[in-house]
């Protein structure tokens, strides 16, 4: 590996999950914009003292040392004009000017505090003015008036020095102040320029942080999942061998690597559900096979084998006719027992060709009323219920979509069983029902026979199974499996009722309308025939 990828910090950061590079990144977008938040916030700080001293304190305080000499300055001229004339008019103004100098010089002294230099040339002002006053202003003052102070005139040369020294002393003071107050606004223009600067600043890195933040959203969340997205459509079109390729995040990753590895797990059971597909269609297709082998037993079955059938029972039996009596009892009961075979192997074929047709020739589904059937397989069946004295009575029937012939071949074999397996000496009374049961119909053939154990209740409907003797009952153990098959091709099922007593109930379900062909006919075909 080579690059940065190769690196062990970028091993390391390529472990990172979503949610610890959003921490990480909020973290240190947070980081960033409070240090900018900070830096503002101290520029701004600074900006409001330096405008709050050079306004409440370096201005004011040159106004009030103006102030200042503008009230000495009238001190000065009413002392003056006092000593010159002995007016009290002139001492107005002076009086004036001392209350103004010492307010001033009160507010100057307030501005100052904290300003070394500027209290030491509000002192050397002070002094100055104290020493003009205490030689020159308040001597003259003292003087009477109504006539020129004498002390005025000799001392003219000695104030005006003085004075001099504290005009001095305040231009020098104001000269400060100025110097301050200028001090001051340049330090605010140049706050200003680096507040603006900063500020300036903290708008690019903002942008550039949000950029990052977006950048990094993009590449390590939205354009991997984009791709994640892009591959499981794909996947989902149908395309399952489009590999699913995991970027981004650790977490990002490990789902891309799931997903991925499902899409394997689909293609492999995919795979296998077409081995079974491939494998049912080869069943089918032997299936098929195998029931065109069964059409062909069916066919040999009904021409090929009863010819023969039909020969040695002719010739049996007219050695019965010719030859009985002639022979010995031995000969005789020989000749009994190979018609007797014979009889009853055309009548197991017959009945064997019709349970293998059901499904197959028999299958033309039509709409078709119960009540019709029923009636016409009474009549088929009317010289064996006449000979047992059977009573046979059923409710309304429905119409439902079905074959006709098989519909005729199931109530012949139920109501011939009943009257067939009767109790002796009791004449059978044999009752048809039928309602509804949910989306099916339920019927029963209820009859007092001789009835069925229940441990025989599934064997009964095994084909070729039979519960008692040829000689006590007649028959091939296949009319109850047929009745089977005809049930299942007609989506139902049929059953033993094992809590009914006094004779046997038969249960049997259908559709209103029989499932698709090649249904019906696996539902019959997973499970053997049963039969009594």
């Amino acid at each position: 590996m080579t690059g940065v990828e190769g690196l062990p910090g970028a091993r390391g950061l390529s472990a990172w999950t979503t949610r610890r590079w959003l921490r990480v990144g909020v973290a240190t977008a947070l980081t960033v914009l409070a240090l900018l938040g900070a830096t503002g916030a101290w520029v701004l700080g600074r900006t409001a003292s330096i405008s709050e001293e050079l306004v409440d304190v370096r201005s004011p305080a040159l106004t009030m040392a103006i102030r200042l000499e503008t009230a000495l300055l009238n001190q000065e001229t009413g002392v003056r004009g006092y000593g010159a004339t002995g007016s009290p008019d002139f001492l107005a103004p002076y009086q004036q000017g001392l209350s103004d100098e010492r307010t001033s010089a009160e507010q100057l002294a307030r501005l100052l505090a904290g300003n070394p230099a500027g209290l030491r040339d509000l002192r050397t002002v002070e002094e100055a003015v104290d020493k003009w006053q205490e030689r020159i202003a308040r001597p003259v003052a003292a003087t009477p008036p109504g006539a020129p102070s004498p002390l005025g005139a000799e001392r003219a040369e000695e104030g005006k020095a003085s004075f001099d020294a504290l005009r001095t002393a305040m231009a020098g003071q104001q000269a400060q102040l100025r110097a301050d107050r200028e001090k001051a606004r340049d330090d605010l223009a140049a706050v200003m320029v680096r507040r603006n600067g900063i500020f300036a600043a903290i708008a690019l890195v903002t942008v550039a942080v949000a950029a990052l933040v977006f950048e990094g959203l993009r590449r390590g969340i939205t354009t991997p999942l984009e791709q994640l997205g892009t591959d499981a459509r794909r996947v989902t079109g149908g395309d399952f061998a489009h590999p699913i390729t995991p970027t981004g995040p650790a977490d990002l990753r490990r789902l891309g690597a799931e997903i991925d590895s499902m899409r394997r797990r689909l293609v492999e059971e995919l795979a296998f559900a077409e081995e079974a597909r491939l494998a049912l269609d080869a069943q089918a297709a032997d299936l098929k096979r195998s029931n065109a082998e069964l059409e062909q037993f069916a066919y040999v079955a009904s021409h090929d084998l009863q010819e023969p059938l039909r020969k040695i029972s002719s010739f049996t039996q007219l050695l019965q006719r010719r030859y009985g009596g002639q022979l010995d009892a031995k000969a005789d009961q020989y000749i009994e027992y190979a018609v007797d075979g014979a009889n009853r192997m055309q009548t197991l074929i017959n009945d064997l060709l019709g349970f293998s047709r059901v499904g197959r020739v028999h299958h033309t589904h039509q709409s078709l009323d119960l009540d019709a059937v029923l009636t016409r397989t009474l009549s088929s069946l009317s010289v064996g219920i006449a000979e047992a004295d059977a009573v046979v009575t059923h409710d309304p029937l429905p119409t439902l979509v079905a074959d006709p012939t098989q519909m005729g071949m199931l109530w012949q074999n139920l109501i011939g069983n009943a009257i067939k397996f009767r109790r002796p000496g009791t004449p059978p009374e044999i009752h048809v029902s039928a309602e509804r049961d949910g989306a099916l119909w339920r019927f029963s053939v209820t009859d007092n026979g001789i009835g069925i154990a229940p441990e025989y209740a599934e064997k009964v409907f095994v084909i070729f199974q039979r519960l008692h003797t040829k000689d006590a009952y007649s028959g091939s153990g296949i009319g109850l499996a047929m009745c089977k098959k005809i049930v299942e091709i007609h989506g139902g099922t049929i059953s033993v009722d094992p809590d009914h007593r006094d004779g046997t109930r038969i249960n049997f379900t259908l559709a209103p309308e029989p499932p698709t062909a090649p249904e019906a006919l696996s539902r019959s075909e997973a499970t053997p025939g049963q039969s009594s």
